[in-house]
């Protein structure tokens, strides 16, 4: 499975951005996808993940202004982050399992300054 991620970028405090992430090549069914994020001198971390059938879980830091929604048809997922705060800086990495595997993308920059 190749995964392919968009979107990252510098925005200012309170601002917004929309991550992408398309995934192609798989022969199996994808049961989830989603985005991690590793910040300077952290362990990588949840962001969000979505199953196939809808369902959402979010890391309890992003609740309320991070939305993600996901294409079936397009094995693609859509991060909406509103509202954005420095200790959102990070790398993201998007994430998709197709049981028992995990696949990761390329990791893109997102920088809250201002």
């Amino acid at each position: 499975v190749q995964l392919q991620a968009s979107g990252g970028g510098l925005v200012q405090p309170g601002g917004s951005l929309r991550l992408s992430c398309a995934a192609s090549g798989s022969r199996y069914s994808i049961n989830a996808m989603g985005w991690y994020r590793q910040a300077p001198g952290k362990q990588r971390e949840l962001v969000a993940t979505i199953t196939s059938g809808g369902g959402t879980n979010y890391a309890d830091s992003v609740k309320g202004r991070f939305t993600l929604s996901r294409d079936n048809a397009r094995n693609t997922v859509y991060l909406q982050m509103n509202s954005l705060k420095p200790e959102d800086t990070a790398v993201y990495y998007c994430n998709a399992v197709s049981d028992p595997l995990w696949y990761w993308g390329q990791g893109t920059q997102v920088t809250v300054s201002s």
